[in-house]
């Protein structure tokens, strides 16, 4: 590990810090494979119940390093393709890992570092928080990253093709009545605030919050409404054969917090 993805554990909860200030946490080819490593083995971590993804310095993520050097045997074609697929496995395994993810933005989010908050669950930003899906500014389609598949479902089809079109940014206040981020906090408040949605996360079962996840990702792309519905109901009769449930249930009861003990 080259130290580019620095991980805290508090308790049930990760804080992954991506920790290229230097580069505006710019993504480059440590960076990508660190993230990959990281989103690819929560899947078989029931310790880690949340994870808080947040970027050190005065910026989140400025998106692909187009200055690393990149000099290989390979044709451009195919370094441009592993390139894409490097990091975009990166989105398909945070929409994957069974841990919320809490996405805490300030400064610039920009390109591949705009499509780290759309492929987290909940986003907070700063006042000084703006975004971009960059790609169109130097001579690329401006759909990359899962932009073209994110945006348009988070913000609506308008907002989306203005994005993707012309590549400008959309700062705080209009990322908030848009939907693109649930709240605007202050700098020093920020890791505060995530870490207080994560122990609200934390309040519930286990497998509820990662059920509920699963539900919420299938049923996006859902074909109908008995489709996502067929989806709720096999949550509900999976944990409702649980011991938490019981658990959940005789504190409701007792009016007391509920003790979950199944990982």
């Amino acid at each position: 590990m080259s130290g580019e993805l620095i991980i805290e554990r508090r308790g049930d909860i990760e804080i992954a810090t991506l920790n290229r200030p230097q580069r505006m946490n710019a993504l480059n080819t440590g960076l990508v494979a660190e993230l990959n490593d990281y989103f690819g083995g929560l899947v078989d971590r029931p310790d880690v119940r949340v994870v808080i993804l947040r970027g050190e310095g005065r910026g989140f993520c400025a998106g692909l390093d187009i200055q690393e050097d990149r000099d290989s045997d390979e044709t451009p074609v195919l370094r441009t393709l592993r390139t894409q697929t490097q990091i975009g496995n990166i989105y398909r395994k945070m929409r994957a890992c069974p841990q919320p993810i809490i996405a805490l933005a300030q400064g610039a989010a920009a390109g591949g570092g705009l499509s780290l908050l759309l492929a987290s669950d909940v986003r907070y930003g700063t006042p000084d928080f703006r975004c971009n899906a960059a790609y169109i500014r130097i001579g690329l389609g401006g759909c990359d990253m899962a932009s073209s598949y994110f945006l348009p479902r988070l913000v609506g089809a308008s907002l989306a093709s203005e994005m993707i079109l012309t590549g400008r940014f959309v700062v705080a206040p209009r990322a908030l009545s848009a939907g693109l981020i649930s709240e605007i906090v202050e700098p020093e408040a920020l890791l505060d605030r995530g870490l207080e949605l994560a122990a609200e996360m934390l309040a519930t079962s286990p497998y509820g919050l990662r059920l509920s996840k699963q539900a919420l990702s299938l049923n996006i792309d859902a074909q109908s409404l008995d489709a996502a519905m067929a989806i709720e109901d096999r949550q509900q009769v999976i944990l409702s054969a649980t011991e938490d449930y019981k658990e959940a249930i005789t504190a409701f009861l007792e009016k007391r917090p509920p003790h979950y003990s199944e990982r």
